[in-house]
């Protein structure tokens, strides 16, 4: 199974007009406001010596700040702009970047098979993608944990609809990052709040601790105020 046609072809289209500067994307935040604080809630149910394995890494921002606290770092994404993007923007080799569909079981069994168990860092995939989707990407994560692996995963909560539908009707229309999401037909916010927390159990994943947060976003709206989307996040091994 893979992702639909048109789900690929908005990815790779942003990606695609996406410039290499930094926060270009409305999500693409400085890691002190994201990988930071979010290692520092995984590392004491993880083992760091085993790899890190970020999916839907995008531009790689993430992945290469978690290259530093893990023994090695892979960025999966499933745009080959975004991989581009990546690989281009760690200039110092310190991670590794590949192109794979989450909700291509075979693909996902082949990265396991080549790193063994690995942690996962999962920040905001499974509320866009496809509902028909989300099953298969909760059960990549589980895939890659095996036994020892542990995963990070962070998704938007109904609330942070109402930030964007605020964001969205403020005079002259959208912010400009925000405006880019929306025209290339991306969905953010698809997911309910009971949904996240069903898919990850139904893929055969515990949770372990789990909390509320903010996605802080790199657009503002018209009065300076930046945008942070609510989000909840989970700890999780595997069953």
């Amino acid at each position: 199974m893979d992702v639909s046609r048109r789900y690929r072809e908005s990815w790779e289209g942003f990606w695609a007009a996406t410039s290499d500067t930094p926060g270009e994307a409305i999500w693409d935040s400085d890691p002190s406001f994201t990988s930071v604080p979010d290692s520092e809630l995984l590392l004491p149910y993880a083992d760091a010596t085993l790899p890190v394995v970020d999916l839907g890494c995008g531009n790689g921002t993430q992945t290469r700040y978690l290259a530093t606290r893990f023994a090695r770092a892979i960025g999966v994404d499933l745009s080959h702009a975004a991989i581009e993007h990546a690989r281009g923007a760690d200039t110092a080799g310190t991670a590794e970047f590949e192109q794979i569909d989450l909700v291509d079981l075979d693909a996902v069994r082949a990265l396991r098979e080549r790193t063994g168990d690995t942690n996962v860092y999962m920040r905001a995939v499974i509320h866009q993608s496809e509902p028909q989707d989300r099953p298969a990407v909760a059960a990549a994560v589980a895939e890659l944990l095996g036994e020892r692996g542990r995963a990070f995963v962070v998704e938007l909560t109904s609330a942070s609809k109402e930030v964007l539908q605020r964001a969205a009707a403020e005079p002259g229309g959208p912010p400009p990052k925000l405006r880019r999401v929306f025209d290339h037909g991306l969905k953010p916010a698809g997911a309910g709040d009971e949904e996240v927390p069903e898919v990850l159990r139904a893929a055969g994943l515990r949770i372990l601790a789990d909390g509320d947060t903010a996605l802080v976003q790199t657009e503002q709206l018209r009065d300076g105020t930046r945008i942070e989307l609510p989000s909840r996040w989970y700890v999780l091994a595997r069953e």
